[in-house]
């Protein structure tokens, strides 16, 4: 390697993983897999893929060393990779990688006078990022989260996300089995939420009892008025949060549900830069900020949670479909910053997926325990491969 680290090259993966059930669990009246493999769901009509799609992203250096990096893939993975292939990736090559937060400021200038300034192409480069900031930890011999200024903790509180049952009693019974496994703490989706939402917070409360913590998504169901109305509904059962209420252009209505509710408010997981969070801060919108890693690379989730820290805000993370690689990445950037009290863990995700990688990283009895080694300590196994898109 020369004196000075170089990016040789950077590469796009899309990879297709199979699921036995759809995510959110199985479809309902009037759902079905169309012929490009996507179905929608009634509950909050939003598209999802019937596999779990993500975009894998490797740049290596030019003595080898390799940095692994994933953004969302969910639909039309092939958007976001042909930004990296067409525009990113060509202007990374012979960059610096340690340089990773001017890069990604330079990433996002090239198109913001465009008006892209989210969507698939901040996708892309959080997939960049990522990579960038696996590839400079590893370079230093660093864990990710002692490169980012400093660890504040080996593991994670962890909250169980989505009960993939078809009935609310078998999806009652399946929160149980998580608390007797250590968790304390579960949400449950409005968007599939068949028998009623205020109905499923009722049940799950009177059978897990008081001291466990039901957070509910609400999936941007609803006006702000409507939202209001089911918050108080919801609040006697004591939520720890209310998720998405209202759609999320609708920079306003989140203010009005924040402001004239009892219950926590929580969103972001669709933000993916300060300039996004700022204004809902601004407002006092939320009380939890929920940055997707695979939305806003590590670069712009800290930048985010240091907001956080200066509005008071609590930041729980979010983490959707992956292999685990932006995954490992918000584990250790989350274990950098002072107001996490939890992190988002979708099993029939994150359990699944975790076999197609090589990380000590793993969610058991209520904790995620963050990978070891340098960078982000995980690898993706040749098995991986069997499934590009």
């Amino acid at each position: 390697m020369s004196e000075r680290p170089a990016v040789a090259s950077v590469e796009t993966f899309i990879v297709s993983l199979p699921r036995e059930v759809p995510y959110l669990g199985s479809l309902g009246p009037g759902e079905a897999i169309n012929a490009k493999g996507y179905f929608v769901r009634r509950g909050n009509r939003t598209i999802y893929p019937s596999s779990d799609m993500s975009v894998i992203v490797k740049v290596t250096a030019d003595d080898g060393t390799v940095g692994w990096g994933e953004t969302y893939g969910i639909v039309a993975p092939r958007a976001v990779t042909a930004i990296i292939d067409d525009v990113l990736g060509p202007m990374v090559i012979g960059r610096d990688p340690r340089d990773v937060v001017v890069i990604q400021e330079d990433l996002y200038d090239l198109m913001r006078v465009r008006g892209f300034h989210g969507g698939y192409y901040v996708d892309a480069i959080a997939g960049v990022d990522i990579a960038l900031w696996d590839l400079s930890a590893k370079l230093a011999g660093l864990p990710l989260a002692k490169l980012l200024g400093g660890q504040r903790t080996d593991r994670l509180p962890a909250y169980v996300s989505g009960l993939p049952r078809a009935k609310l009693d078998e999806r009652v019974a399946l929160a149980g089995e998580w608390i007797a496994k250590g968790f304390d703490a579960v949400k449950y989706a409005a968007a599939v939420s068949s028998e009623g939402i205020v109905a499923e917070m009722r049940a799950l409360r009177e059978a897990l009892g008081p001291d466990v913590k039901l957070m509910v998504d609400l999936h941007w169901k609803f006006t702000a008025a409507e939202a209001i109305q089911l918050i108080d509904e919801l609040a006697p059962y004591r939520p720890y949060f209310a998720e998405a209420p209202c759609a999320p252009e609708d920079v306003e209505g989140l203010t009005q549900v924040a402001a004239r509710t009892r219950v926590p408010i929580a969103a972001g997981e669709e933000w993916r830069t300060i300039y996004e969070v700022l204004p809902r801060l601004e407002r006092r919108s939320v009380s939890v900020l929920q940055p997707e890693m695979g939305h806003t690379g590590v670069t712009q989730f800290l930048a985010i949670g240091r907001l956080a820290v200066a509005f008071h805000v609590r930041v729980i993370p979010h983490a959707s479909i992956g292999v685990g690689i932006f995954q490992a990445a918000s584990l250790h950037a989350a274990a950098t910053l002072p107001n996490v009290p939890y992190h988002e863990y979708q099993p029939s995700i994150f359990d699944q997926n975790l076999r197609y990688v090589t990380t000590t990283m793993r969610c058991e009895r209520g904790f995620y325990q963050l990978s070891d080694g340098p960078g982000l300590g995980v690898e993706p196994k040749p098995d991986l491969w069997n499934y590009l898109a």
